[in-house]
């Protein structure tokens, strides 16, 4: 196949060409980066919590009678929850696991006296249960111990309580200690007081932040504490774990008990973990459904621009179809004319196209600190937009072949 007179057949119709090439080159574009982004989203929502949530809830307590009793409320509270049916375990907890709202802290290895070009300090997510709190959540202790009764004690807002022990997730641990083991080691903080020290008892495996969006979100530190009214005078949260299969059932009942309990407060703020997690991610699930739209709409458009471009030049054709055919073109040697016509212009629209990827790409990382395209993306969308144009142009190049000699000897 002589691809000169392709090339001077293209070089009469340099409008169209410029168009369907700029067409193709902004889909690849588009659609590379945009199938990059919807990947990583789909990640990102998918990607485990460590917590066991088929049967997580939250109900939250604010008491409001002059005589509420906070700390002696948590205690029948939990009491009461954990007698319910179908119940497998309850904690009280600062915040929720997801939820997009909590306490964090900086974490180091070494007190603020040490330079601090010669300390390791990470950011975390702080979460306050009691001895019953890694079970509730049904996280997966990988070393150390669990918390127990001795270690659980009353946070105010004047006083921190006292404090000699954390739980902290395997990315944290990590992070901190390199290298070796977190457990025995000493960490510090302003849990305890100003900069004090606390010691790792255990590590969890895995246990995310309340921030789903945040770059430290495995990086969690549980804490062995319950807050009496520290931030929000007289409430409580309750986490509670309940068998899968009955959760709805007993979430209504522990909503139910509250109340009896104690008419001084309201019972507010029932939610599964499910929901929580639906949330916090529906952005991520929308911009998913957005891309990958605008990727379809965008591919139709330009297959449909194809198909446009080369009807039009089927029928300014015809004249030379025919001349060829009564030369002895064969069909398949008009079909594969035009959809080596075809290939070239989407060709040389993809090699444009690869240069706008990784440049749109570059523009993605700078003002919104995605990470660099993985290699394959390019090379697979171009191959994408190559098949398209030759879908697109094989409808027009049959109907070419269908131009028989007479016809063409009559347009002369």
């Amino acid at each position: 196949m002589e691809f000169r007179p392709v090339l001077n057949a293209l070089m009469r119709n340099k409008t169209g060409l410029l168009l369907i090439v700029l067409q193709v080159a902004i889909t690849l574009a588009i659609v590379c980066n945009s199938v990059f982004i919807i990947l990583q989203r789909i990640e990102k929502v998918n990607r485990p919590s460590g917590m066991q949530e088929a049967g997580l809830f939250t109900v939250n307590s604010l008491g409001f009678a002059p005589d509420f009793d906070l700390q002696g409320s948590l205690r029948e509270d939990l009491d009461a929850l954990r007698s319910i049916p179908g119940v497998i375990d309850a904690t009280t907890i600062n915040s929720v696991p997801l939820s997009q709202g909590g306490w964090s802290e900086g974490i180091s290895d070494q007190p603020d006296s040490v330079p601090q070009e010669k300390r390791i300090r990470e950011g975390s997510a702080v979460y306050m249960v009691d001895e019953h709190g890694l079970n509730t959540l049904g996280v997966k202790l990988v070393a150390g111990r669990d918390f127990n009764a001795g270690d659980i004690s009353a946070r105010t807002k004047d006083d921190k309580g006292t404090l000699h022990s954390v739980i902290i997730t395997q990315a944290l641990a990590d992070k901190i200690f390199p290298g070796g083991s977190a457990v025995g080691k000493t960490i510090y903080s302003s849990l305890p007081g100003k900069n004090g020290p606390v010691t790792v008892v255990g590590v969890v495996e895995r246990l995310q932040a309340p921030w789903v969006g945040w770059d430290k979100v495995e990086q969690t530190t549980l804490v062995p504490q319950y807050s009496l009214g520290e931030f929000d005078a007289n409430s409580a949260r309750y986490l509670i774990r309940a068998e899968p299969d009955r959760r709805d059932e007993v979430m209504k009942e522990a909503e139910r008990k509250l109340g009896e309990i104690n008419t001084g407060r309201i019972v507010r703020g029932l939610r599964s973990i499910e929901e929580v997690r639906g949330d916090s991610y529906r952005q991520d699930r929308a911009m998913t459904m957005v891309l990958t739209t605008v990727i379809f709409a965008l591919l139709a458009v330009t297959g449909l621009g194809i198909v446009g471009m080369v009807s039009f030049w089927v029928t300014r054709r015809i004249k030379q179809i025919g001349t060829r055919r009564a030369l002895g073109a064969r069909r398949f040697d008009i079909r594969r004319y035009f959809m080596i016509e075809n290939l070239i212009v989407v060709g040389i629209g993809v090699a444009v196209g690869l240069v706008l990827t990784y440049g749109f790409n570059m523009w993605l990382m700078k003002h919104y600190e995605l990470p660099r395209l993985a290699w394959y993306y390019a090379p697979m969308g171009a191959l994408t937009v190559l098949l398209l144009g030759q879908l697109a142009v094989f409808g027009p190049a049959t109907r070419a072949t269908r131009v028989s000699p007479a016809v063409a000897t009559r347009t002369v």
